[in-house]
This record gives structure tokens, C-alpha cells and sequence, in this order.
């Protein structure tokens, strides 16, 4: 069987790999029908992989476990796994989910990469590895995307470049982490969309965020349907904030300005809409209110 190096990781983790001058053969005497060069894979013994210490994934399908298991036991695993010496081991960098399924399968060999590289290399590969996925949900992604900032020390610019990726989206993924629980597990579970969870982004309040949770749930409400809801609850917003600051007019201003001047103390004018409202005179003392007793004729 012929086991080709795939490409499609993007640039950054082509970069990290420096495959040409980092792939070693642990076992030049059985090398892989058809590779490309000699050494550039090697089999090794699955009882010696360890299970990689910064895999970022905790959660693994298991039905597409199974799935692909037989489909190695069929044809073999096409796309090996990365893996560094560790001693007498091997540590495994990517490919954890091929390394479960190759279990599964009952291998007692299987093919692999194998790198040098320090730990923050191996997070950054693994976590690499990972975003490039296609089965991601975006809660996962975002994870991923802080893990690199905060564990390997990088700027949303420089992940950017590592996934290959605009940093717009890297911010828009970051801020999914930002949500209620309640929301990030919805979007886990694919019970809503990115879409969705951008729409509800749009609001500050948590119980607001909440409740058009709630409604997109109940509701089934697409992407465009929440984003009406969340406008609609915006300029309710913004009308109630104008009936309670936009009507403080200059007059009323005037007027709490002259009560302020006339008690010498902070007046203040709150107005409610429909000629409604109410003064408040604060006082600092006893004597303090008998003064403004006193200016009132009390």
C-alpha cells in the first residue's frame, strides 16, 4: 500500500512540520512500500504511543470511530500519524483519532511522521492539527484558537498566519467563548449556528442572550429570523434609553439646573416620557434638610 503525505494542513503547520529536514526512520529495515523518499515514514509499535498530553480534542465520535476502524481493517491507514521520540516511547503530536480507530481495528502497527519538536512545537502542531479539521464545532475551534494564545504566547495576528486564517475570523471565533454556557454548549451541540451565535452577539445583556436562545430553539428561527428578534430588542432598547435621556431637553436641563442653583445642592431631573417624573434633593445632614425644608416654606 502506498501512504502519501497529505498537504492540506495549510501553511502554518507545513512550516511548523519543516518536514525535510525533521522526519527520522526509526525502523530503516521495513520501510513503507512507495514512500516518497527512504525514512520519511516509519512503522512502529502501537503499544509504544502515548497519548499526546496537549491534544486539545476531549470528545471522539464514536460511531466514526467505528466507521473508520473498519475502513482501515479494509484498506489499510492511508494518512499516518505524528508522533516524537520519547525515550523508549513515542509521544503522539497529531492524529489521535486515526490511532484510536487503528486500535479498534486491532493493528499492532501503524505508520507515523516522526518529528523533534519541544512541548510548545508539539501544542502548537497538535492544536494546528486540530483547527484544520473539518469536523470541528465552532466552541472547539475557539478553544483551540485561546489555547495558542495564551499557552504558546501569540498575537490574534500571528495565529492568524498560523491557521491561515483572516483575524477577523479568529476574533469572531474568540468571542463565542464569551457567551453564556448555556449558549456555548448549544453551539457545541449544533442545536444553533455560528450564525446564530453571532446574531445573539449582538447583545450585551445575558438574559437577553438567553431568551433569544430560547426562541430560536422554540422557534426554529433561522440565522435571519434571530437577527430581526436581536434588532428589534436593540432599538427597544435604544427608544427606552431616549425617553429617559434623549427628552432631557434644554428646558429640563434649565429647570435642574436652576433647582440646583436655588437648593445649592445636586438636584436631579429624571424623566420619564409623558410628562412624567420626579426631582430628587439629596442632603447631607439633619441641618442640611432643614435647610431645604426651609427654601421649601416646609
Amino acid at each position: 500500500m502506498t501512504y502519501q503525505k497529505k498537504t492540506g494542513l495549510g501553511k502554518g503547520l507545513s512550516a511548523l512540520l519543516n518536514d525535510s529536514e525533521s522526519i527520522q526512520s526509526t525502523h530503516p529495515e521495513t520501510p513503507v512500500a512507495g514512500a516518497v523518499s527512504p525514512g520519511n515514514i516509519s512503522h512502529i509499535k502501537i503499544s509504544q504511543v502515548e497519548v499526546n498530553p496537549f491534544q486539545p480534542r476531549t470528545e471522539f465520535d464514536e460511531q466514526a470511530l467505528q466507521e473508520l476502524s473498519e475502513s482501515i481493517k479494509l484498506q489499510g491507514l492511508i494518512q499516518p500519524i505524528t508522533v516524537r521520540k520519547a525515550g523508549s516511547s513515542y509521544q503522539l503530536i497529531s492524529g489521535e483519532r486515526r490511532l484510536r480507530a487503528s486500535k479498534l481495528a486491532g493493528l499492532t502497527e501503524i505508520p507515523a511522521y516522526i518529528r523533534t519538536a519541544n512541548d510548545q512545537q508539539m501544542l502548537e502542531m497538535a492544536l494546528i492539527e486540530n483547527i484544520q479539521r473539518e469536523n470541528l464545532n465552532p466552541i472547539e475551534v475557539a478553544l483551540s484558537f485561546q489555547r495558542m494564545i495564551e499557552e504558546c504566547n501569540l498575537k490574534q495576528e500571528e495565529l492568524g498566519e498560523r491557521v491561515s486564517k483572516n483575524r477577523s475570523t479568529v476574533t469572531n471565533f474568540l468571542r463565542l467563548l464569551k457567551l453564556p454556557p448555556d449558549i456555548q454548549v448549544a453551539i457545541r451541540d449544533e442545536t444553533i449556528s455560528m450564525g446564530h451565535a453571532k446574531a445573539i452577539l449582538g447583545l450585551d445583556d445575558v438574559d437577553k442572550q438567553l431568551f433569544v436562545l430560547k426562541e430560536i430553539i422554540a422557534k426554529s428561527l433561522s440565522v435571519r429570523k434571530a437577527e430581526e428578534l436581536v434588532r428589534d430588542m436593540q432599538n427597544r432598547t435604544l427608544k427606552k434609553k431616549a425617553q429617559n435621556t434623549g427628552s432631557f431637553s434644554f428646558q429640563y436641563q434649565k429647570i435642574q439646573d436652576d433647582l440646583a442653583s436655588k437648593f445649592s445642592s445636586r438636584v436631579k431631573l429624571k424623566v420619564q416620557g409623558q410628562g412624567k417624573g420626579a426631582i430628587e434633593i439629596p442632603f447631607t445632614s439633619e441641618d442640611d434638610l432643614s435647610r431645604i425644608l426651609e427654601l421649601l416654606d416646609w
